[in-house]
């Protein structure tokens, strides 16, 4: 889905304002939820989670801490819940068996780099992992579900986006307010300047890591040539915004929804649109494992990845954690 216009701004136009007492139950029944007690994993299981609905960098930064963890030895295994997969799970992800339609963009996109667990049931997922010798869970999404106790939960925010306007959804875009969501993370993590004033927000004193999105190797060899950047994520200006900064040439663009599902008769288009502005068809690593196979070999990849501000306030949040990471028997 594409977010409604009214989630941005002030908050105070019609909609949001005619939205509030849905909101408001809302906003009641993920409080009850939330409070309900969850498993405690033997261990430790680190959640990336967010505020609102849609994107603001969990799955960059949960790769960025899986590898801090891998880097001492830890075995880690990813938790999602498998947005825009059918499958209900827990299921261990096999890139070369599952597809986007099966697990989710997100699900594949971990499990090229580490094992992933697919489970509706954070609980059910993470005793799989657990059982399949995972030394250390990192929750791709999941703040908002109490199934599974966590031992050190981020607050991801987009810089360019913020909160939106502020308000729960469907008034707004935000799962529950801010201050309930920060007041079960030990940290926010800020990805990129704070254009919405989304650092206001938070319970003052709340520990804030700033990062900003950087790209892959592979954006080097775009330096002075004419793309045409596609993408269907929550923000595509953070991609266009990478692409120009690496210095390739903007000749085209084209933004979907959220997790679109491609089709042969959209990559057709695509590939068109790029051949007449005789630019290289250019998308984000999460688009590229929804485009149908046919058509991958025409389309270059950039990768992203987090430069931080300072590496080791992160670290030092990690090092209790890799203490406890169990020994082998």
């Amino acid at each position: 889905m594409r977010a409604p216009d009214f989630w941005t701004g002030d908050g105070s136009g019609i909609a949001p304002i005619l939205l509030s007492p849905i909101a408001a139950l809302y906003a009641s029944a993920t409080a009850r939820r939330v409070a309900k007690p969850g498993w405690h994993a033997p261990v430790p299981v680190i959640c990336c989670g967010n505020a609102t609905a849609g994107g603001a960098g969990k799955t960059t930064l949960a790769l960025d801490i899986a590898r801090r963890l891998a880097n001492r030895g830890v075995a880690v295994h990813f938790l999602t819940r498998g947005y825009g997969g059918k499958l209900r799970g827990p299921v261990r992800v096999e890139p070369g068996k599952h597809d986007s339609t099966a697990v989710g963009d997100e699900a594949l996109l971990l499990a090229s780099e580490h094992p992933t667990w697919v489970a509706g049931d954070r609980a059910a997922g993470a005793r799989a992992a657990v059982e399949a010798g995972a030394q250390a869970i990192v929750m791709d999404d999941g703040l908002q579900n109490p199934t599974l106790e966590k031992d050190l939960s981020f607050l991801t925010i987009d810089g360019t986006y913020g909160f939106g306007n502020g308000r729960v959804i469907p008034a707004g875009p935000l799962r529950e307010p801010v201050r309930a969501a920060a007041a079960r993370a030990q940290a926010a993590v800020l990805i990129g300047e704070d254009e919405c004033g989304a650092l206001a927000h938070l319970p003052p004193g709340q520990p804030v890591l700033r990062a900003r999105m950087v790209p892959g190797p592979e954006a080097r060899g775009l330096a002075g040539q004419a793309v045409f950047a596609f993408c269907g994520i929550a923000n595509p200006r953070k991609f266009f915004t990478t692409l120009s900064e690496s210095g390739a040439i903007i000749a085209g663009r084209a933004s979907y929804a959220d997790h679109y599902p491609y089709d042969a008769g959209d990559l057709r288009e695509l590939m068109a649109e790029a051949d007449r502005l005789r630019a290289i068809p250019v998308t984000t690593r999460k688009d590229f494992v929804r485009i149908p196979p046919a058509f991958r070999a025409r389309v270059t990849v950039v990768t992203v990845g987090l430069a931080w501000d300072e590496p080791a306030m992160l670290e030092a949040m990690l090092d209790p954690l890799a203490g406890r990471v169990p020994v082998p028997a």
